[in-house]
């Protein structure tokens, strides 16, 4: 073998390592962020989590909360939803159970409807309401309660005593009232 042919078989060899280790490196990079989009059942905003709610007493009302997972920041509308079923319960024990079923965190809170009517609270700089007036909420994934919000495919819950009366509930992640999500309940 000539000194030329070794030079250019040691530069093939070293290529070859430098391809093997960027494919090693790439690899595990690829499979850590598959791992951390499997998303924590406690409050991940990563991925889908699955779980059911556990037997909640009162009347029922279960709230369906959607996206399509666009921009929230004007490039696209959101297309945000909230769905509220039944809307009108007996005044008394309810619990909410909160689905999402949309590509974002989300949370449902719920307020004392507004004068001027539902979608009318002013949002601030941050893309988020007053929740001074917050009877409760359910913003933890796979658990009852506050948390940081209730990961895609994820359930959260809470239970309040409601008095007669018309309530607003809202998801109050930055901008998602602003992009139509909030639904009435209409206790009796």
């Amino acid at each position: 073998m000539s000194a030329r042919d070794d030079g250019s078989h040691r530069s093939l060899i070293i290529a070859s390592v430098v391809a093997v280790l960027a494919l090693a490196v790439g690899s595990a990079a690829f499979i850590a962020l598959l791992v951390n989009r499997q998303g924590n059942p406690g409050n991940g905003a990563y991925g889908a989590v699955s779980c059911s709610a556990p037997h909640l007493s009162g009347s029922t009302v279960e709230v369906t909360v959607a996206d399509r997972g666009d921009s929230m920041m004007g490039q696209h509308p959101m297309m945000a939803t909230m769905r509220t079923t039944p809307s009108t319960v007996a005044a008394g024990r309810v619990s909410f159970v909160v689905s999402n079923v949309g590509a974002l965190v989300h949370e449902m809170v719920v307020l004392p409807l507004p004068a001027d009517g539902p979608g009318t609270r002013p949002t601030g700089t941050d893309g988020k309401i007053d929740e001074s007036q917050s009877l409760g909420e359910a913003s933890r994934s796979c658990s009852g309660g506050t948390g940081n919000g209730i990961a895609p495919g994820g359930i959260g819950w809470t239970t309040m005593v409601l008095k007669p009366g018309r309530y607003e509930l809202a998801c109050d992640e930055p901008w998602h009232y602003a992009a139509g999500m909030f639904d009435v309940l209409t206790v009796t």
